[in-house]
């Protein structure tokens, strides 16, 4: 018997306990399909919550529903919520009465002997005592339900963060890609008259721009920050509810007004006498309706609780996609500006290639003028250039210079058509691009 593991489930729906006799080896599923048959929660429904707010984890046994050590048998519990309703509103199971203290509630002023009246009073107070605990166990299973509803709020603040944090950096990114490409834009403008042009690159830019303006649709996240923010203001007015403290107090006063009751009780002789139950039967009537009412703020504080945690799980999944347009949309961004860049890489590369080149041409020009100069200014013995008789015929040496130079700017003129092809065929491939 000490070796064998039973687990308590509190069914906060009708707040009702059911207990299992835990197989070894028991997978938490095989747990799950035995409590749908007690309670009638499918299992898809089913939400198991240790006191401290965790829920059961599918991967593991059903003996993590059972802690190690010795402790009463109702002192840990599971609780059992069901996930397709967020408004409990009983009806709740209440605690029977005994036919001892049935029969003393129905007439008060039946006269019992002493020693039967105490074993009736004894029944009396271990039903006062019975309904506090009640309380309490229901109490424990909404402190769970807060603690859980605590975790789903840690982490939708986490997912905020991260898509407050992404949409900021996106912002900042699209400013900068909006500022630049207007710089580009204009630059690209003012040297189109007399440098590069490429009408299928400027168009490419304006769409880039008109894009990254779409884009901006992305960071907009006011309506799902809104929404987070009125649920967080709604979860601290729930912690700040008296209800989300224990409410026990008038029926811990009733439960110590019935025990001393029993203890005067106790204190008369057992002799023939005898008395009423009147003073007992007021009490436990008192606790009741103290209970009643507890019971009505509790499940209606859970209800909250409840409803305020469908409203996480609903706007989890908006947050992810929220996320994840945010992400898309940078990356676009970033592409975009990658490809601009290199874009303008490549203009600068064959706007030096073109520079290269006409300084290359220009220094063969010169080169040739002066050569051909020489030719025709003969040097006079003192140094000085003097006009020759002759200068207008060609001697046999002129002529071979002459042809040296010719030779020279035909091979000028067949590197300066290479150049000029290698150039349009960069700026054909980067249209194309």
């Amino acid at each position: 018997v000490l070796f064998l593991q039973i687990v308590h489930i509190l069914n906060m729906t009708s707040a009702k306990i059911v207990s299992f006799l835990l197989h070894p080896e028991e997978s938490l599923h095989s747990l799950q399909n035995r409590i749908e048959f007690e309670t009638g929660i499918s299992t898809g429904n089913q939400e198991l919550l240790l006191e401290t707010g965790i829920c059961l984890d599918p991967r593991k046994p059903a003996s993590q529903c059972v802690i190690d050590g010795v402790r009463g048998w109702d002192s840990y519990m599971v609780y059992l919520f069901d996930k397709s309703k967020t408004v409990y509103d009983g009806p709740f199971a209440s605690r029977s009465l005994s036919d001892c203290v049935n029969y003393i509630v129905q007439d008060s002023k039946i006269q019992l002997p002493i020693p039967q009246l105490r074993k009736v009073w004894a029944e009396a107070v271990h039903y006062i005592i019975g309904l506090k605990e009640d309380y309490s166990r229901l109490f424990q299973g909404q402190r769970a339900a807060m603690l859980s509803l605590l975790r789903y709020n840690a982490n939708l603040i986490k997912m905020k963060n991260n898509m407050v944090s992404a949409s900021q950096q996106l912002k900042a990114k699209l400013e900068f890609f909006h500022q630049s490409i207007r710089l580009d834009l204009e630059r690209y403008s003012d040297q189109m008259a007399y440098g590069i042009s490429s009408e299928k690159m400027l168009k490419a830019w304006k769409e880039m721009e008109e894009k990254a303006s779409q884009c901006a649709q992305a960071e907009d996240i006011g309506y799902l920050d809104e929404q987070i923010m009125a649920l967080h203001t709604e979860i601290v007015e729930l912690q700040k509810s008296p209800y989300a403290r224990r409410q026990g107090e008038v029926m811990e006063s009733l439960e110590q007004r019935a025990i001393d009751l029993y203890k005067q009780l106790k204190t008369r002789p057992p002799d023939h006498a005898y008395s009423d139950s009147t003073d007992m039967v007021k009490i436990i009537v008192q606790t009741v309706q103290s209970q009643d009412r507890v019971l009505k703020e509790l499940f209606g504080h859970l209800s909250k609780l409840l409803g305020c945690k469908q409203k996480i799980i609903d706007l989890l999944p908006e947050i992810e996609v929220a996320l994840n347009n945010i992400k898309e949309a940078d990356n676009s961004v970033m592409q975009m500006q990658g490809k601009r860049q290199r874009e303008i890489w490549h203009l600068l590369k064959i706007a030096c290639t073109q520079s290269s080149s006409r300084s290359l041409v220009s220094s063969s020009l010169e080169g040739t003028a002066s050569a051909a100069a020489a030719a025709w200014l003969p040097q006079s013995s003192s140094g000085s250039t003097a006009p020759h008789p002759l200068s207008s015929l060609a001697a046999p040496k002129d002529r071979e210079n002459s042809a040296d130079v010719i030779r020279e700017n035909l091979n000028y003129l067949e590197l300066f058509s290479s150049i000029l092809q290698e150039v349009r065929q960069e700026q054909n491939s980067m249209m194309v691009s």
